[in-house]
């Protein structure tokens, strides 16, 4: 079935190493040299399908509701999602990723549904401008045996800071969380008590005999 991608099991028995380049979200460069989109995207598919990338065998639905089977192959396609991924990961924070991934759904569900000259498209494409706009920098990714590796990261505006999210000492102070976690699991801890009718003892903390207390009132 498969016409353009090598079997995992015939790809080459040593690792191939790629390095994709970003600008603002959009795939600039492989290996340091700058590509139009159609030739890089081309030179991916080379390399992702000589390593077994990219191939899909699944069950999906299809717009008028039917369940069918698709049988795709897409090794640059696999690559470039795999290195944007990790790059979106560095540089956006945790509100913009999670959004920006829902709203890649809808986008995705317009384009597959043929409805690209619409209203609600090309405000999402708006939407994707801005939030890639620091989306800026390269991955260095491994291809073995149809497996796409993350290998390597870099961008100048990286939101990961060594010294910040170390687990040893760091000029963050630890004991801040202590009052993050009694305020964030607040809402768990009194809905626990309204619909467990739990009983506060002795040995419990202030703030859960607190919300027993307010419960009471």
């Amino acid at each position: 079935m498969f016409q353009s991608t090598k079997s995992p099991k015939d790809a080459p028995d040593r690792e191939t190493h790629v390095e994709v380049e970003f600008e603002q979200g959009i795939p600039v460069g492989v290996d340091g040299k700058r590509l139009p989109p159609v030739e890089l995207v081309e030179l991916l598919n080379r390399l992702g399908a000589a390593n077994g990338v990219g191939r899909v065998d699944m069950v999906e639905t299809r717009q008028v509701g039917m369940k069918s089977r698709g049988v795709y192959e897409t090794p640059g396609g696999t690559i470039l999602f795999a290195a944007l991924r990790e790059l979106e990961m560095m540089t956006l924070d945790a509100d913009a990723l999670h959004f920006k991934r829902s709203m890649a759904m809808r986008y995705a569900e317009l384009v597959y549904s043929g409805k690209w000259f619409t209203p609600l498209r090309d405000s999402l494409e708006a939407f994707m401008v801005k939030i890639s706009e620091y989306c800026t920098g390269s991955v260095r990714l491994v291809l073995y045996k149809g497996n796409v590796i993350v290998a390597g990261r870099k961008s100048p505006y990286s939101l990961y800071l060594q010294d910040l999210a170390s687990f040893g000492a760091s000029s963050y102070d630890h004991g801040d969380a202590t009052g993050f976690i009694n305020l964030f699991g607040l809402a768990t801890g009194v809905a626990a008590i309204v619909h467990r009718g739990i009983k506060v003892d002795a040995g419990q903390t202030p703030e859960i005999k607190a919300m027993a207390g307010f419960h009471k009132k």
